[in-house]
């Protein structure tokens, strides 16, 4: 997690000094890079209960989900290396990929 630096607010009123702390940014890391980014930054992909495989670009869907960077690149070096149906542990028709790009690309636009 991202820490920022505490903040010393000094109260002119009643002389005294308030401490306040920034609130910590949560990190994933994308599948397709590895590389660790604020949460926000990130797509979710998300195995629903019924066994669905979709994009969840709200953040907010049930299931089991795995984080992927917004651009294409990503999600193609995901699908090479197989890494979302090891986070799922199912096998994902290619189907499913192709979908998940064209969703990837109308987003992007």
């Amino acid at each position: 997690m991202i820490i920022n630096p505490t903040i010393v607010k000094k109260n002119a009123q009643k002389g005294m000094r308030t401490v306040v702390r920034a609130k910590k940014t949560p990190l994933r890391m994308c599948t397709g890079c590895g590389e660790m980014k604020p949460k926000k930054e990130l797509v979710r992909v998300v195995k629903s209960p019924e066994g669905e495989v979709s994009l969840d670009l709200t953040g907010r869907k049930p299931g089991r989900g795995a984080y992927v960077c917004s651009n294409l690149d990503c999600l193609k070096a995901a699908r090479k290396a197989r890494r979302l149906e090891k986070a799922f542990s199912c096998q994902i028709p290619a189907e499913v990929y192709e979908r998940m790009e064209e969703e990837l690309l109308a987003n992007e636009k």
